[in-house]
């Protein structure tokens, strides 16, 4: 079936001529028509901006010109990045009509690089959330079990590439939001160190966390995607002016040597202990292929929800300001202009959003900074620096992704347990280091996620780690039983 295929398989066989842009993007829109109504991955599908764009790029390829590495292969976005004349929503009523003028820089890069749009995925309003349960419109299942939460809050993204409905998707990472709906939809995803890809046209929550990464059914479609997208954007101050490397180079299986750290902190209670037993098993799999692993200690790991949800939060109170009614998206009426605002905020914005904002602007208050922010920060760099000791004697640190596998939709009430979710993911986010999580087992039939942390701008090392287990774990090629061929794991 066309739709299984990879980026890489895809792309083989559009070069070859053996099947046609056309064909891919139908294949993909036939799964989105076949599956949609019981994932609602989708926000918005844009069949006939796709097949527009692959008829293009048929043509170019039959007179013989040039092609970018992904021309024809249609891929999905996270609808909280800016794409030209098709609306950006972040699963808002905030933002539900508002169409940008312009494309972020990773839309552009994929563009250029010839891949298709389908469409614009669902996720948590403004990516605040672990579950795709807090956007406006409507609740992402998990292809695996559609009564269960894909993670979040790129799990429209996370729940396309899982069930077949797009060949990759591009998802934001601000505390695990790739890593975490990729460790419970069964496929990769990549969390980039930051400053790595460009975040122009990525809409805000908390700048010095948020980063954009591919999500994947493989690793090697991981490393051709992060190819396209990586490097120096000059519109966004915090893209790093760094060498971007081919990372399908990096895909080898030989990881003698290699050492690698296992941090104990994220073994501890609250991981389920069929969770533990998978990523065991897959720390075993990786030293029979002559890696080296060693218990380590990064201490500080303990305060890591704390310093999150106090620094992700004030950085989203600052810029959710913007949201105000008067230059675009929703506006209540009202008699004057400040309650203008107050309602335009208090109708348009869910009550996550809300919980947060309010949470940032007290942290951020006079009397208070000191005592919340300003702390949280130097905690932060205590956590940095438990990261930068382990990185000077072991090239990957190895852990879970996710303390749980995916939870039933609507079974998470208690706030810090949702908050929870996220333990294992926040402190790559805090030290702006890359990560990887791949899949690496079953329990219970649902997916478990292995995580690799790697140190800044190695994305290569930990991709060259993942490689090595995906090839020898067995579970490539494994699919939820909604997709056609797809067998049930117990």
């Amino acid at each position: 079936m066309l739709a299984h295929l990879t980026v890489a398989e895809l792309a083989e066989k559009l070069q070859k001529k053996e099947v046609s842009a056309r064909e891919a993007a139908l294949a993909a829109l036939e799964q989105i028509e076949a599956l949609d109504r019981k994932i609602k991955a989708y926000i918005t599908v844009t069949a006939d901006e796709a097949l527009a764009a692959a008829d293009a790029v048929d043509a170019r390829r039959s007179k013989g010109e040039k092609l970018g590495p992904l021309a024809g292969v249609p891929m999905a976005l996270k609808d909280n990045l800016c794409t030209k004349g098709v609306p950006t929503t972040c699963a808002s009523k905030l933002l539900e009509n508002f169409i940008p003028p312009y494309d972020a820089t990773v839309v552009e890069r994929l563009r250029q690089a010839g891949a298709v749009m389908l469409g614009k995925t669902n996720l948590d309003e403004f990516a605040m959330g672990s579950s795709t349960e807090n956007s406006a419109f409507f609740t992402t299942r998990n292809p695996w079990d559609t009564a269960r939460v894909p993670g979040g809050s790129s799990g429209g993204s996370a729940a396309a590439v899982a069930a077949d409905e797009a060949y990759f998707a591009l998802g934001t990472d601000t505390g695990g939001s790739i890593r975490q709906p990729a460790a419970f939809c069964g496929v990769v995803g990549l969390k980039p160190t930051y400053g790595r890809v460009s975040r122009f046209g990525a809409v805000a929550f908390a700048s010095s966390l948020d980063q954009i990464g591919p999500m994947t059914k493989d690793v090697r479609d991981c490393a051709l995607v992060l190819n396209v997208i990586a490097g120096l954007d000059e519109r966004d101050s915090t893209s790093a002016d760094v060498e971007v490397s081919d990372y399908t180079a990096f895909l080898e299986e030989d990881i003698r040597r290699m050492k690698l750290g296992i941090p104990k902190e994220y073994f501890a209670a609250g991981v389920n202990s069929e969770v533990k037993a998978a990523v065991r098993k897959a720390i075993d799999l990786l030293v029979s292929l002559g890696a080296e692993a060693e218990e380590i200690s990064l201490p500080h790991t303990e305060y890591g929800i704390p310093v999150y949800y106090l620094i992700a939060p004030a950085e989203a109170s600052s810029n959710l300001a913007r949201f105000d009614g008067v230059r675009y998206g929703f506006r209540a009426e009202a008699d004057n202009l400040l309650d203008m605002y107050r309602k335009t905020r208090s109708q348009g914005l869910g009550s996550e959003v809300k919980r947060r904002i309010m949470l940032g602007t007290y942290a951020l208050s006079s009397g208070y900074y000191d005592a919340y922010y300003l702390k949280a920060q130097k905690v932060r760099t205590l956590i940095k620096n438990d990261f930068d000791r382990a990185f000077a004697k072991y090239d990957v640190l190895v852990t879970p992704t996710t303390p749980t596998v995916a939870f039933q939709v609507g079974s998470v009430s208690d706030l810090l347990t949702m908050y929870l979710n996220d333990i294992l993911t926040i402190g790559a986010n805090l030290a702006g280091l890359p990560a990887v999580s791949v899949p690496c087992g079953f329990a219970g039939g649902l997916p478990v996620g292995l995580q690799f942390i790697g140190k800044p701008f190695a994305e290569g090392t930990i991709l060259r780690a993942a490689y090595a287990y995906e090839q020898n774990s067995g579970l490539r090629k494994s699919k939820p039983p909604i997709a056609a061929g797809g067998e049930r794991h117990e």
